[in-house]
């Protein structure tokens, strides 16, 4: 694939909301029947092996393995396997409700470095979008409080902490992985080298574990778990894909916009969840950020 052929960016992206947006609607599955949340992401991580050797398989076995992709691949991993992990930690302490807000607001961070840093530009219209998209991300990821008072605000500083390790993740994966630089990173070299940083962390998901609980090793608690997380695997792989071939600056914001959306719909038809009116409003903003988003680059691409 030339570079300067369109790429199937969108194609990607796409497919990255239909898989983490089914992801979403089932993750608690195997939590609510009985299955850490910490064994889930090393369920994860080793559903991440077969899926990195699919994507090296497709690269005709080539990997990146000289010491910049190494750091790179490396460092992507840990941001985002590490921001997982005291996640975590933090839910232990502090309700969900007040971190999603801050942490759904990390495409900010991969926005602001993509366009001071490798120039990333957009139009006016595809702007529009992606600060629509921003929007909706934060009404799609309101949580209505609950009665546990919270008078202890170091939860901030963790939830603006994990947000910046995401945002930052991203743009790692785009700037190593970027067509416009002269010996960029394979997307596939990327996701073997996560998922060598995803079992490096490993023994720190088990010592998290609270082994003493009755944990569900069965069909409804493990077993799902893998295969929910193959969700979450394969749509890492299209994600890698999607910035290596798209701009950072729309395909983090249409992504993360997106696949709440997803989300919510599924759940509404599985579990017959009616939305806050908060979420319902930020489905119809992501509606037409995504129609902004995806108009004014596709035009832009047959244009080039």
């Amino acid at each position: 694939m030339s570079v300067g052929k369109p790429k199937p960016w969108l194609f990607y992206a796409l497919s990255v909301t239909v898989l983490w947006g089914t992801w979403g609607a089932f993750i608690e599955i195997p939590e609510q029947a009985g299955f850490p949340a910490t064994l889930s992401y090393m369920a994860w991580s080793m559903v991440l092996i077969p899926v990195s050797i699919y994507a090296l398989y497709r690269n005709n076995w080539e990997l990146d393995s000289d010491g910049k992709s190494i750091f790179y691949g490396m460092l992507a991993g840990l941001l985002g396997c590490g921001g997982q992990l005291i996640l975590f930690q933090a839910l232990i302490s502090s309700p969900a409700y007040l971190f999603f807000p801050i942490i759904s607001l990390n495409p900010a961070i991969t926005i602001l470095l993509s366009v001071l840093i490798i120039r990333e530009r957009a139009s006016r219209l595809a702007w529009i979008g992606i600060f629509l998209a921003l929007f909706a991300i934060l009404m799609l990821s309101y949580q209505e409080p609950d009665a546990i008072g919270n008078t202890n605000y170091s939860w901030l500083l963790i939830a603006l902490l994990i947000s910046a390790m995401w945002g930052a993740q991203a743009f790692i994966i785009k700037y190593a992985s970027s067509v416009s630089e002269a010996g960029s990173m394979k997307a596939e070299s990327i996701v073997f080298y996560c998922m060598v940083s995803s079992i490096v962390l490993l023994p720190i998901a088990y010592l998290m574990t609270d082994l003493s609980q009755n944990i569900n090793w069965g069909l409804s608690g493990m077993y799902s778990a893998f295969v929910i997380q193959s969700l979450n695997a394969v749509g890492f792989l299209f994600f890698a894909l999607a910035l290596r071939y798209g701009k950072a600056i729309i395909v983090v914001p249409l992504m993360n916009a997106s696949a709440p959306v997803v989300t919510v719909i599924l759940s509404l038809i599985i579990y017959a969840l009616i939305p806050h009116p908060i979420i319902m409003t930020g489905m119809f903003v992501a509606f037409i950020a995504i129609y902004l988003m995806t108009r004014e680059e596709a035009a832009m691409e047959e244009s080039q």
